[in-house]
């Protein structure tokens, strides 16, 4: 694999084999998340009404296989995260704790989260696609613009170096193999839940594709990075920051230079798209009386701060953050939970009518 690398770097560059692997990428996931319904909103607003149903055991499914396959890969010496920014740089646990409980609220109020407006994005859902766009702006004035200092006093007030001090294998002394063996046996619980909630074989096999477009993600910019003289960010499936980016360098620059997030947007849009057209799925749906423009839009200034502060979004840090074992992953991931979960409970005891059936999304 790695000399098919450096003989395609040496004849396109690695610009282009790094968007490539971010389309790859990103077409599986698109159209996994699309069939699966996989929605971590959906997933908490079944979890409010104190329910294990199809879209929580969804959501654990493509979780534990993500987990499952990275720590496999890392397990049997294929991959390396050490360096992923997730673990090896300087982390903040109050940015986890603030910007996870931030996103969580926004999640709810948008109903649905990064991934999931994207994916929807690509349905038709013209409600998806403003509540994404002005979301990106808010995560770019959050990562460079006028919130930025406000992210950053946030960030401040709770530090955690890099390296063993976010990796949870070395708090917690957990072995590889011991980590790998439990993500096993959790993923086959999940899959016995979705079962017994009568998910479907095809939706069950797309969720863990979820998981699988996280680990594959992983694995080919981690080899790339490997057949290169440059260095090159082992990473994996995540969104705000990359649709930040995309977003202002189609605004900014008549070209951009090659990188995996570069290739991810556009890839999920158009997994999600095809996928949509041949189940038949792809409609036109605009805001309504039931869905009023602000709420989405005050969830996705929620989302888009939150997103930046947490390092992460629920896709970014519930999946490919959580699949590395990085603590402040598991933080933002839980607090989102927190955040989505109580915001929930309130919209059903002052509003509840504003709340829709978890089978919903966005």
């Amino acid at each position: 694999m790695l000399a098919l690398f450096e003989a395609l770097i040496e004849r396109y560059g690695e610009g282009a084999l790094l968007v490539t692997a971010g389309l790859v990428v990103g077409v599986v996931f698109g159209a996994s998340a699309q069939h699966s319904r996989f929605c971590l909103r959906a997933a908490t607003a079944e979890f409010s009404s104190r329910q294990l149903g199809p879209r929580t055991a969804i959501w654990l499914v493509a979780f534990f296989a993500a987990l499952t396959l990275t720590q496999g890969l890392v397990a049997f010496g294929i991959l390396d995260v050490s360096q992923a920014r997730q673990l090896a740089a300087t982390g903040s646990l109050s940015g986890a704790i603030i910007g996870g409980t931030f996103f969580g609220i926004g999640m709810v109020l948008a109903r649905g989260c990064v991934g999931r407006l994207l994916v929807l994005s690509a349905t038709g859902n013209l409600r998806a696609i403003v509540t994404g766009l002005v979301l990106t702006l808010v995560a770019q004035a959050s990562l460079s613009g006028v919130l930025a200092t406000l992210r950053e006093k946030l960030g401040s007030l709770w530090v955690v170096s890099g390296g063993e001090a976010r990796d949870l294998l070395h708090i917690t002394g957990l072995g590889q193999g011991t980590v790998t063996v439990l993500a096993v046996i959790l993923l086959g619980i999940s899959i016995g839940i979705a079962f017994y909630r009568r998910c479907g074989l095809s939706r069950l096999v797309a969720a863990a594709l979820v998981g699988g477009a996280v680990a594959l993600g992983w694995a080919l910019t981690y080899d790339i990075s490997l057949s290169s003289f440059d260095v090159v960010p082992v990473s994996s499936v995540t969104f705000t920051g990359p649709s930040a980016d995309t977003l202002m360098g189609l605004v900014n620059n008549k070209s951009m230079p090659g990188s995996f997030s570069i290739g991810l947007v556009p890839g999920v849009f158009l997994g999600a798209a095809v996928m949509a057209i041949l189940s038949g799925e792809f409609r036109l749906q605009r805001f309504g009386p039931d869905t009023p423009m602000e709420r989405y839009l005050v969830g996705a200034v929620f989302m888009g701060f939150g997103g930046m502060l947490a390092g992460g979004c629920a896709v970014g840090a519930g999946l490919s953050g959580g699949a590395i074992m990085a603590l402040t992953a598991w933080i933002a991931v839980f607090f989102m939970w927190v955040g989505a979960v109580s915001t929930t409970l309130i919209m059903q005891a002052v509003a509840p009518q504003a709340v829709t059936g978890a089978a919903s999304a966005a």
